[in-house]
């Protein structure tokens, strides 16, 4: 339930937020999204920035609560923001609210990332990506509403995370909130059961539309369309494979799907190194700029030696 417009005047710059239980006062910056279940404001405390979400929808409130609780269990691995504070706040006009405080994640968007960085970004955070749903899907749940929005990259160093984890549902249930774009569903290409291939249709879906901002529609023929503009985006050329195979719903896992990924660069990896060993008879300078560029990507390449 998004919050009724009518307590939109509350909402606004400056105004301080004090938990009920906890006593923490929260002092809004500006509007960060929203969504089926509340909003998300950019909150300092104490000096600090924190992302606070709020709502009237205290049940669901509490479920992605209790999800960001899970997350923070999968050890080695910070699946979602941190989560910082639980409590519920009492509006001027007597109305109850519940909110909590998570990490306020710096970043920027992923199509913004790669349009200045460019492509060959895209294997890198497949995998980051794949290596979390991994760990998502082994501990008994699945992400849900995956998509671009819900994704930031951190810059140093660059690493992919994710920002809102209230779509999680758990293994085998019905899909609780989804995005028509990024919803398998949608497209005639499978169920809304909670599964690791539903969020890796999300996945392939969340890689093409950094190339469709405005997204497309889905025509007559859902599955054509979706595989054409795989086809049609030169950027991921050399992963077609594999996101086709995830598009028609071919992994069972997404542990499958990031090897195949995995493979893909290892090989491309060695392709390069090839490429640069026979031609050592070009310029010096050439030499100079290639020994750069390998050096450059030395740790990025030790992400792809499979197991």
């Amino acid at each position: 339930m998004i919050m009724p417009k009518k307590h939109n005047r509350f909402w606004q710059p400056g105004l301080s937020i004090q938990g009920k239980w906890h006593h923490r006062s929260y002092t809004i910056k500006r509007e960060l999204g929203s969504g089926a279940i509340g909003s998300v404001y950019l909150c300092s405390v104490n000096g600090k920035d924190v992302a606070l979400k709020i709502s009237d929808n205290t049940s669901s409130m509490m479920m992605e609560v209790n999800v960001l609780k899970s997350l923070s269990k999968v050890q080695g691995h910070s699946l979602g923001p941190s989560l910082l504070d639980v409590d519920d706040w009492i509006a001027p006009d007597g109305n109850a609210y519940s909110f909590y405080a998570m990490e306020y994640i710096h970043g920027e968007k992923l199509p913004i990332f790669i349009k200045k960085n460019g492509s060959v970004w895209l294997g890198v955070f497949m995998l980051q990506l794949l290596d979390d749903l991994e760990h998502l899907h082994q501990a008994g749940w699945v992400f849900g509403d995956l998509k671009t929005e819900n994704l930031l990259v951190e810059l140093q160093p660059p690493r992919i995370r994710w920002v809102d984890v209230g779509g999680t549902t758990k293994i085998g249930r019905a899909i609780k909130e989804y995005t028509e774009f990024y919803d398998r569903g949608f497209w005639n290409l499978g169920t809304r059961r909670a599964e690791p291939s539903y969020d890796l249709f999300a996945f392939v879906m969340i890689f093409i539309s950094i190339y469709h901002p405005r997204k497309f529609d889905k025509g007559k023929y859902p599955k054509a369309t979706i595989l054409k503009k795989i086809d049609d985006i030169k950027a991921l050329t050399l992963y077609r494979h594999c996101l086709k195979k995830a598009i028609l719903g071919k992994y069972q896992t997404s542990a499958e799907m990031k090897q195949d990924v995995r493979t893909i660069l290892y090989n491309e990896r060695r392709k390069d190194k090839r490429v640069n060993s026979e031609s050592s008879m070009l310029p010096f300078i050439v030499e100079l700029i290639s020994i750069g560029l390998v050096s450059g990507g030395f740790y990025i390449s030790s992400l792809f030696i499979p197991f």
